[in-house]
Parts: C-alpha cells; structure tokens; sequence
C-alpha cells in the first residue's frame, strides 16, 4: 500500500496545519510530500488543477482518493494517526471563515507607510508571479478545460496587483486601506474578545485538545503565526508584540500562554524552522 501524499509548500499557513499534525503523530517519513511553489503559481498548472480544480494547498492523495480542503485533509491525516487526540470542534469553521482569512492578512496594506513596503517585497513578487502562471496556462491547449478557474483568478488576482502596481485611482487605493483597516478590526476582535474563551480554563490542559495539542489547535497554531508574520513578526518571540503593536492594546494571558506552549514543542519547531509563515 502506497503512502499517503501531502502536497504542501513552506509559505503557506494552511499547509502547516496537516505538516504540524504530522510532525506531532506521525512517524517520520511516514507521509510523502510535494512541494507545490505558491510564490511561481505552480498550482496554477493544469496537472495540479486536475488534481484539486481549488488549486488550493493542502491537497492529500490516500486510499485513491483526494482530499482538497484543510479540514478534510486534516481529519484524514488525524483519524488515521497512530495516536489518538481529541477531534475537532466548530471551532474549525470559525478559523476558517473569510472574515479571519489569514492569507488576506499577509496581502492587506492599511495605510501607504506598509502598502509601500509590501510594493517592494514579497506581496508583489507572490502577486506578479501568480498572474504571469495565470496567463500563460490559460493560453495553453492543457489549460482550455480550466478557462473559467482561470479567468476569475485572472481578474481576481489582477485587480490587487494592479492595485500595488499604481495603475488605479487614489480612490482605488484608499478603498483598498479600508478593507485592510476593516480586516484589521476583525482579526483584533476574534484575539482580544473571542479567541480566549475558545482556550482552555485553568486545570484543562494548556491545549484545547487537553495535555497535548487537538485537532483545533493544529489549525490555530498555524493562524496565529500567519497573523504574527503578517504583522512583522520575525521569530515566536516577536508574535505577541507585533500582534499588540497593530492591535494597539495587549493580548490576554491566556492567549499568550497558549502562544508561548505551542512554540516550545518540537513539531512547531519543525515546521516553522526556517522561519514564520
């Protein structure tokens, strides 16, 4: 019987959540991966959109099947994991929601000091990457069955790159800060009011999976160091800073705590090795 084949990539906050699952349960070598290069669009190529018509990583291949969303990789990857923890909770659908989205918090520019700075780094790279793959997949005989993906990504992508390229009205690019400050509002609300009644009480265990980490907590673990980076954070030590500095108030003990306990354990350190994401 063949391995189970996780697609992943280092710089993706999704990705992480099956890899720290991994690196916590499993074996070593006990999952195959495959690298799928976010930042080239190498998702973008028609072999990989058979695979998972999302596009989207993680993507799992097990049992001759294929699983193409977070969750669904995740709970395979649990329910066959040679060690049993706690299942997860709703709290999946409530990480997972577009109001939260974490890849958009990498993106977003809320005043024209970061839209500057995200001009000149990653953010642009990682955009004009993705549409110079789009482009040329889409004019392609492998890429004609896919024409509709790849139109709206087309447009999707296109339109916030061309906003970070200066081809839009100043309108356009204020009505850009605020959605980033809106974004910005909401992921303050989930850490500073929602997120600490999710975290355990005192005696519970410091995961929401008890004394180790749950199927909740792999997803949250990945979220919260996305967020960290997002905000300038450079190392686990920098996280809660960088989170209070955009947030402009502290973050709880509780969720410090928790922050602090998942990053002493040696599967985050595995994962995150060369650096947050």
């Amino acid at each position: 019987m063949s391995k189970p084949i996780l697609y992943t990539f280092s710089g993706s906050v999704w990705a992480a959540v099956p890899e720290l699952l991994i690196a916590d349960l499993y074996p070593q070598d006990a999952i195959e991966s495959k690298v799928v290069n976010l930042v080239d669009g190498e998702n973008f190529h028609p072999s990989f959109i058979k695979l998972n018509p999302k596009a989207t990583l993680p993507t799992l291949e097990a049992d001759g099947k294929v699983y193409t969303s977070t969750a669904d990789v995740t709970a395979y990857l649990l329910k066959h994991s040679p060690v049993s923890v706690k299942a997860g909770t709703d709290f999946i659908q409530t990480i997972h929601e577009d109001n939260l989205d974490p890849n958009f918090a990498f993106l977003m520019a809320t005043d024209e000091e970061t839209f500057i700075a995200k001009a000149r780094g990653l953010v642009m790279k990682f955009l004009s990457n993705r549409q110079a793959a789009l482009e040329k997949h889409f004019s392609t005989s492998e890429g004609a069955p896919h024409q509709e993906f790849y139109q709206s990504k087309l447009q999707a992508n296109g339109g916030l790159l061309a906003v970070y390229q200066g081809k839009v009205p100043e309108t356009g690019k204020q009505a850009f800060f605020q959605s980033s400050q809106d974004h910005l509002k909401r992921i303050n609300s989930f850490v500073i009011e929602t997120l600490p009644s999710f975290l355990p009480k005192s005696g519970e265990g410091p995961f929401m999976g008890g004394d180790r980490p749950g199927e909740d907590d792999f997803h949250l673990a990945a979220w919260l160091t996305r967020i960290g980076s997002a905000f300038g954070a450079t190392g686990p030590g920098d996280v809660t800073k960088a989170m209070e500095n955009a947030f402009g108030k502290p973050v709880s003990e509780k969720v410090a705590q928790y922050w602090a306990t998942w990053t002493e354990r040696p599967s985050w350190k595995a994962v995150y090795a060369a650096g947050l994401h």
